[in-house]
């Protein structure tokens, strides 16, 4: 990759984040470069699902600093770093499942003609999609599901693309669709990406993160981390 690619579009500073009365963030910095693949890895409740609620605004961090683009989004609501370009996929499949595929897709909307403009993009990466355009949401298996979730995120213009637990609860020939999407997706958009399955991540991922009770405490290339058995097993509990 170039030395241009590499610059970061997302940079995490020691964020701080409180839920209610609850520290559940006590120091977490991630550096995304732009266009890179870049996973958030840890045990169950480390805090990588409250990082990215950090980012988008959902969960705002009490201290420290996030920048996107060189601009500082962590004071700001949801929907305005959302206008900046930011697409979430939060885990558990969220959509809407009385509403049609195609009308799904027409409500992530951010500018009239989204969809139209991105269709051919979208379809390409989820073919199963067009052919299911005007089933229910609710009528899709739960790996349909998943690809109409990333699929949403798609129909705006966002640059970076953080997802979470894209791979949760699918059988494994619908996890190999689901990588090939993403890494084709990181052709033209950032990705950010939660992933609980280690060896999914280190399929698609180029760079890693790892949390730890709430502190970032790892970070580098995932090819070397792989290389690294003492440092999975230590953080991830993966023999």
């Amino acid at each position: 990759m170039s030395a241009a690619s590499q610059e970061s579009i997302l940079e995490v500073r020691n964020i701080h984040t409180f839920i209610g009365e609850f520290h559940i963030l006590e120091g977490v910095t991630v550096d995304v470069p732009r266009g890179s693949i870049t996973v958030l890895l840890g045990r169950n409740g480390a805090g990588k699902t409250t990082t990215l609620r950090s980012i988008m605004g959902l969960n705002a961090p009490r201290t420290g600093e996030i920048v996107f683009h060189g601009t500082p989004i962590h004071h700001l609501a949801p929907h305005k770093i959302a206008q900046m370009g930011i697409g979430y996929v939060p885990e558990k499949r969220i959509i809407f499942r009385d509403l049609t595929v195609e009308q799904n897709l027409i409500i992530a909307e951010r500018k009239k003609g989204d969809l139209d403009r991105k269709a051919d993009f979208i379809f390409g990466l989820f073919p199963d999609l067009k052919r299911l355009y005007s089933l229910p949401g609710g009528n899709l298996s739960g790996g349909q599901q998943q690809m109409l979730a990333i699929a949403r995120a798609l129909v705006p213009d966002n640059s970076l693309l953080l997802i979470d637990e894209p791979s949760e609860g699918l059988a494994p020939v619908l996890i190999e669709q689901m990588m090939d999407a993403i890494r084709q997706l990181s052709a033209s958009t950032t990705v950010l990406l939660v992933e609980q399955n280690f060896q999914v991540a280190s399929q698609i991922a180029e760079r890693y993160v790892i949390i730890e009770e709430g502190v970032s405490v790892h970070a580098g290339k995932v090819a070397d981390l792989v290389a690294d058995r003492q440092l999975i097993t230590s953080y991830l509990g993966v023999a």
